[in-house]
């Protein structure tokens, strides 16, 4: 009896919109920071067509494997069979919050009064 393939919905941040991607294959990259995705999967089976999902088909066409920041993973899940790639607009989610900076009161940024 044959494994079926481990498939991999991942759900990520890129330019302010959720991507949903199917790909066969998801791990940690070497780079510090960064999960790799490659053997991105799109339904051809279906009859109508979905503009976001051809956007997507387009924008992943020529990619061997792709490189996207820990901090814009939204989810990963192995799913049973591949669905349709799209994007939303992503109103429903919140973004990791990320570090930010507090200027301190020093000699350099006090103002004088």
């Amino acid at each position: 009896m044959a494994i079926p393939p481990e498939i991999y919905r991942i759900t990520f941040l890129n330019k302010g919109k959720v991507y949903e991607v199917f790909a066969k294959q998801v791990y940690q990259s070497e780079l510090y920071g960064f999960i790799e995705v490659e053997d991105f999967i799109f339904d051809e089976r279906h009859v109508v067509v979905d503009p976001s999902e051809e956007k997507l088909k387009a924008e992943f066409q020529d990619v061997k494997r792709s490189f996207i920041p820990l901090q814009a993973i939204v989810r990963i899940d192995e799913v049973e069979k591949g669905g349709i790639s799209k994007i939303s607009n992503g109103d429903n989610i919140t973004p990791f919050p990320a570090p930010f900076l507090v200027a301190r009161n020093t000699p350099d940024t006090q103002q004088s009064e």
